[in-house]
């Protein structure tokens, strides 16, 4: 199993990638699809799917057994298909399955070709998973080259949990192929896991502090093969391979060390000591604050001290008499790299030493 690691602030998702060649074939322990699955034979209308509504054009219907002629590029049956001839280059159409927000898990399969006369690629089907009704991110799931006259199976391993919604979205592009077909049939949605895909736990958002590296534990379960690939995807990535699964989003919640807005105040002063008030109370940043210090040098020395502070007053004391201090509070948050930068400095003097009589 190859793993593949990127980060992502907004939202990074596991994916797994699985697909069969060959002729349309299906093996059940229990009776096929459920909400959301669709043979086509009866129309798209009777699939519980809606074209979209924002896209260029939509999918097309057909059932050989029905029309006076078809093209020697497709296949015999009824389906969903595009002629990418009818269309401009660049153009979309799309289908939405129903919307998926229970606790479950999911596996969904699907047979597609791309055809045409020469053997060009005739434009990409895509997969998109949009979330909790949010914009379209990457495909998940995308395939670009010719494939034939024959149906391949593709299987996408989909795990759902509340209270998140999850709908699932095919969506056929035209590239510049003059003539050309891209088809989609037999959409299954089971509610049990993969076959071939393995599926994937729950991933849990992950806090880290700005300049810190973010690390996500993706966890997969179920069969396992030595041709099996498996990474974590950027939302915005791009070499999506051929075929996946996707499993859950998780957010990178990026916090920033806190520093405080004022300078500390200055409560009493001495030959050999100041008192000061931290002011520590409005911060920029984030907290909670879990550690306050105060930072203190001469102004015309090189060396700094630092102090960890547990009240709201600190003294400072052993101090040079007649002496100008420059005095800043430093703030901490959980985590690693969760000290601020220090806050604006105090600069303030001792008081000369008493004469002795």
């Amino acid at each position: 199993m190859v793993l593949f690691f990127a980060v992502d602030p907004l939202r990074p998702v596991c994916t797994h990638v699985f697909e069969q060649f060959g002729s349309k074939h299906f093996l059940f322990d229990s009776p096929p699809g459920g909400g959301g699955s669709c043979t086509f034979d009866e129309g798209f209308s009777q699939c519980d799917y809606q074209q979209d509504p924002y896209d260029d054009f939509d999918w097309t219907h057909i059932n050989t057994q029905e029309v006076p002629y078809v093209s020697p590029d497709l296949p015999q049956g009824s389906y969903m298909y595009v002629d990418v001839s009818q269309y401009d280059v660049g153009e979309k159409a799309r289908f939405q399955l129903p919307v998926m927000k229970e606790n479950d898990t999911h596996c969904i399969d699907f047979n597609y070709l791309l055809t045409s006369p020469d053997g060009s690629s005739p434009g990409t089907l895509n997969v998109l998973v949009k979330v909790n009704k949010g914009p379209l991110a990457n495909p998940i799931w995308n395939v670009t080259s010719y494939t034939g006259k024959d149906w391949l199976r593709a299987e996408l391993a989909v795990s759902t949990f509340w209270p998140n919604e999850y709908q699932v979205i095919f969506e056929a592009e035209v590239s510049d192929s003059k003539a050309g077909f891209i088809a989609i049939d037999d959409i299954q949605v089971l509610s049990y896991p993969c076959d071939k895909s393995p599926h994937f736990l729950r991933l849990g958002d992950v806090e880290v502090n700005a300049g810190q590296n973010a690390t996500f534990q993706c966890i997969a379960t179920g069969r396992d093969t030595s041709s099996n690939k498996l990474w974590l995807q950027r939302r915005n990535g791009e070499d999506i391979p051929r075929g996946s699964g996707v499993s859950n989003f998780a957010g990178l919640i990026v916090r920033e060390p806190p520093h405080p807005i004022a300078p500390p105040q200055l409560l009493g002063v001495g030959p050999t000591y100041l008192l000061i008030q931290l002011n520590a109370n409005s911060i920029f940043g984030d907290g909670p604050i879990i550690l306050k210090e105060v930072e203190y040098r001469m102004t015309s020395g090189s060396w700094t001290e630092t102090h960890a502070v547990n009240s709201p007053n600190y003294k400072l004391w052993h101090l040079d008499p007649d002496t100008e201090y420059e005095i800043r509070v430093l703030l901490t948050r959980p985590g690693e790299g969760g000290t601020g930068k220090p806050g604006p400095p105090l600069i303030t003097r001792t008081k000369c030493a008493e004469r002795k009589s």
